[in-house]
């Protein structure tokens, strides 16, 4: 049996289906569902409409795909919003999907899922307008925190400037308390992590056989950052498999990298298997 899900993130909306135990596909379609969100606490019309027409567009592929069952969840966009309901009232009347809106602890628990199944370990998710850090330890949860920042909040607040991205992501992530995760195998998971994965092996198309368990160092990662917000957005598209996201992948490796640096995360290990698959193993029990 073929299953479909749907994840709706504030960059980007993503398809992905599965059958007989594997990931068949994954497609993503960047929408920029949460541009503006944080400076008006609002989604946009334009983004509503373009993000709505994606996912019907994703669940008609997956029907005529032969999917029996196609879930759509929704992230930190819609569930932080003032209108998001606006929003999954109108893919429901495009196409009759009904979006789950997930809690940021509900997000860590379908990523880690994804990546980990149940065995010992960390990730990163950076998304568009949150960031989720999650250990587990024995088959338990030891540590889990949503924070609400991301690449299209990080682009709304600051740019492309190093100095002002930098003053925003310390203040942020003091959310994140203290939690010392050296030692721990940690995985970064998500659409950045993916571009991330990618550029170090200088890939402009999307091939996740090959960005699968790419290991960058923190040394690394800041040197990328450095990197892409010193590029202009014209050539990092032009270079990269960036696209519609060449303006904020600067910002999210910069991200990676100072919550890694708080948490004491020496490298992480960029893994393809993430959210969808964690969700539809919380559904299905299987994929």
């Amino acid at each position: 049996m073929k299953i479909s899900a749907i994840d709706i993130g504030s960059n980007s909306v993503r398809l992905a289906t599965f059958a007989g135990g594997k990931t068949l596909y994954k497609r993503l379609k960047t929408t920029r569902l949460g541009q503006g969100l944080s400076l008006t606490g609002r989604l946009n019309e334009d983004a509503i409409e373009r993000s709505a027409q994606a996912v019907a567009n994703f669940y008609g592929e997956a029907k005529a795909d032969g999917a029996e069952k196609v879930y759509a969840f929704a992230t930190a966009a819609v569930r932080s919003s003032e209108n998001g309901q606006v929003f999954i009232d109108r893919v429901k009347q495009l196409c009759g999907l009904t979006v789950e809106v997930l809690s940021g602890e509900e997000e860590a628990k379908c990523g880690i899922l994804g990546a980990l199944g149940y065995a010992d370990g960390g990730i990163i998710d950076v998304g568009g307008a949150s960031t989720e850090v999650t250990v587990q330890s024995g088959g338990k949860v030891a540590y889990a925190k949503s924070v609400n920042i991301g690449t299209v909040r990080l682009f709304d607040l600051a740019g492309r400037d190093k100095e002002k991205l930098l003053k925003v992501i310390k203040e942020k992530i003091t959310d994140y308390g203290d939690y010392n995760a050296d030692g721990t195998k940690m995985y970064a998971i998500g659409g950045t992590a993916s571009r991330l994965g990618s550029i170090k092996h200088n890939l402009k198309e999307y091939h996740p056989e090959i960005s699968d368990g790419t290991v960058i160092t923190l040394e690394e990662m800041y040197t990328l950052a450095d990197k892409l917000l010193s590029t202009s957005v014209e050539e990092i598209r032009a270079t990269t498999i960036c696209g519609s996201s060449a303006e904020v992948v600067g910002g999210g490796c910069l991200l990676i990298a100072e919550v890694m640096h708080k948490f004491g995360i020496k490298e992480i290990t960029v893994s393809e298997s993430d959210n969808l698959e964690g969700f539809v193993l919380l559904k299905e029990g299987k994929l």
